[in-house]
């Protein structure tokens, strides 16, 4: 039943992209961004982060294209560069604000996660809270789905999405089953979004993930709720994610990771800000493997203009059966 859902969504698509919609001059647009860093633990280091190439492409009036593809150094290779296609995604837009999606997604379980992708410029830290680089989430999910923006007097937004699961390649699934994501939000006054979102898919036997062959099936269940509120002076974002693990061998382990990030603007151009981050694994959880970990974040960005940023930050991560972290670092983060 799943299967003839999926391949009707595809043919629906297809049938209403090319029967409908106004023919005009395609309209493409290439951007790009990049960032550079320099820091210090115990030694002073310099880095170039990730070089970022986005496309956007009106192909008709309900048509359109989004491709973001990233180059940025592979740890594993020795001092060479990789090439990471991180989203290509089509749209056609069903009616007003309600749309078809299809392709690869930054999967939206999260507003970080939904909101900043890879141009650090964006960013209101140097990196990604901890939630996003410890492999609690899914980050990108290839497969298709509906969404709407904007609806009502709450700007109430939603987004579902089926896809290959964990596992799986962005061109194949490697099992019978697919991944869900149900995700809502609302914008009740200007600048404030609240949102809750909920992920559900079952990684099979022998699967690997992020570099790990699993010997059991585990079901996954994460639920994540957010709130953010980017004033003209300050700016506070919130997130936590439940995410929920289920083997036969161990039954049911909990984790539970958030941050809190806080603001204030002085004179447009001048934001000191501060981030705490925590993950807490249940003990007897197989499926992350992880420690935990908490972290500080003091910082101060300098906004140049709307593409160009300069950052410099403070960091103590505490690690659990590990050596404490400080580091010191600067960013250089722009668009073009």
């Amino acid at each position: 039943m799943k299967i003839k859902l999926l391949f009707t969504s595809f043919l629906v698509f297809f049938i209403a992209a090319f029967s409908h919609g106004q023919t005009f001059g395609q309209s493409t647009q290439i951007r790009g961004f990049v960032d550079v860093t320099g820091g210090y633990n115990k030694k002073t280091t310099f880095g170039f982060g990730e070089q970022d190439l986005f496309i956007t492409s009106a192909i008709n009036d309900r048509i359109s294209f989004l491709g973001e593809t990233v180059f940025k150094y592979d740890a594993e290779a020795h001092s060479e560069f990789a090439i990471s296609v991180e989203r290509v995604i089509i749209t056609y837009n069903l009616f007003g604000n309600h749309n078809l999606v299809m392709g690869k997604i930054h999967t939206p379980l999260n507003y970080w996660n939904d909101t900043y992708h890879h141009g650090r410029v964006f960013f209101p830290t140097i990196d990604r809270p901890l939630l996003f680089s410890s492999s609690i989430i899914p980050l990108h999910t290839a497969g298709v789905g509906v969404e709407g923006r904007d609806l009502g007097n709450l700007k109430f937004g939603y987004n579902l999405f089926v896809g290959n699961g964990l596992g799986s390649s962005e061109v194949a699934d490697n099992d019978k089953g697919k991944c869900v994501t149900a995700a809502f939000h609302i914008k009740p006054v200007d600048r404030l979004r609240i949102g809750l979102s909920y992920y559900y898919d079952v990684i099979s036997r022998g699967a690997d993930v992020h570099g790990m062959v699993f010997e059991h099936r585990v079901n996954q269940h994460l639920i994540s709720g957010s709130v953010s509120r980017f004033g003209k002076k300050f700016e506070l974002l919130t997130e936590a994610t439940l995410g929920m693990n289920h083997t036969d061998t161990t039954g049911t382990k909990n984790t539970l990771a958030a941050y809190a990030y806080a603001g204030y603007k002085i004179k447009e151009k001048y934001v000191p800000y501060v981030r705490y981050d925590n993950i807490r694994y249940q003990a007897g959880e197989m499926y992350y493997m992880g420690k935990n970990v908490q972290s500080f974040v003091a910082g101060f960005r300098y906004e140049i203009n709307y593409l160009a940023v300069v950052k410099l930050e403070y960091q103590h991560i505490d690690n659990q059966f590990a050596t404490d972290v400080d580091k010191i670092t600067a960013q250089f983060a722009i668009g073009f």
